[in-house]
């Protein structure tokens, strides 16, 4: 195919995209990466500061972005959110579920036994995650059902699709995104319009903020024993650099994939795929 049909086929040009937790390390590359292709980003995140530096960052390359400081566990929060970039863009074609995390506080250990985790700890996990999700697609995917159109992108993880161990509540709440966004997909396509779509993808093991402590010593950068394990198990025997989300996101995105609606995608290297054998 030649390549002034592959680039209107894929290209976000001029698309409103609004990402929460945007100011993350994954969130803060996408908003960046999908700007230099042509999107207008609003870029929503908690830390106020964290999502100014995003936009500006953006803007000094000569690209369009603004910071709204967003929390996710707000209704109000997020649909003041979506009035500012209404007033900002006229419009909001996308939007990127990107807040969650996981916290130590609700994984297990020798010390902290899974009959030990909190309420309060895997309540805090499940809510950052899943409703974190949910309220953005209420506030966001209602303007998009009034306007007849729209997607919608999830955020997903491998432990949707294989629990790990000493994370129950993150995986349980990323299953939790992975069903939403199927029942959503249904939901907007059958009660307001088929040119909503509701994807997902599901990112394998990438160094974040939330899973440093898991994967690397504090002290010396070396990888644990879970780290090594994971990479033993992930067939590109490396974890996911930020980059390699952005094909996947620019494709679900754009009219390259009209026809694709409630699947989850992993990126993970192969992880999802080997056996261990």
């Amino acid at each position: 195919m030649s390549s002034d049909k592959t680039e209107p086929l894929f290209s976000i040009k001029d698309m409103v995209i609004a990402i929460t937790g945007a100011a993350g390390v994954l969130g803060s590359d996408l908003c960046r990466s999908l700007a230099s292709r042509g999107a207008k980003l609003a870029v929503l995140d908690i830390q106020a500061g964290a999502a100014q530096k995003v936009a500006a960052a953006i803007d000094l390359a000569g690209n369009q972005a603004i910071a709204i400081e967003t929390d996710v566990l707000s209704q109000a929060s997020v649909s003041n959110a979506l009035k500012t970039i209404l007033d900002s863009y006229g419009r909001v074609d996308a939007l990127i579920n990107g807040a969650g995390g996981n916290q130590a506080a609700a994984t297990t250990s020798k010390e902290r036994t899974f009959f030990d985790l909190s309420t309060e700890s895997i309540r805090n996990v499940f809510d950052i995650n899943f409703i974190g999700t949910l309220l953005p697609c209420q506030v966001f995917g209602r303007f998009m059902a009034d306007s007849n159109k729209g997607t919608i992108i999830n955020i997903s993880s491998m432990n949707a699709f294989r629990p790990l161990t000493r994370i129950p509540a993150y995986s349980a709440a990323k299953a939790a995104v992975s069903n939403l966004t199927q029942w959503l997909a249904v939901h907007m396509a059958q009660e307001y319009s088929d040119q909503i779509r509701v994807n997902a993808i599901a990112p394998g093991f990438f160094l974040t903020n939330q899973n440093r402590f898991l994967l690397t010593d504090q002290q010396t950068g070396k990888l644990t024993a879970r780290g090594e394990t994971i990479l033993a198990h992930t067939p590109s025997g490396r974890f996911g650099a930020p980059e390699d989300l952005l094909g996947t996101v620019t494709w679900l995105l754009s009219d390259s994939s009209k026809f694709v609606n409630g699947i989850v995608v992993p990126i993970d290297g192969g992880f999802s795929a080997f056996s261990g054998v």
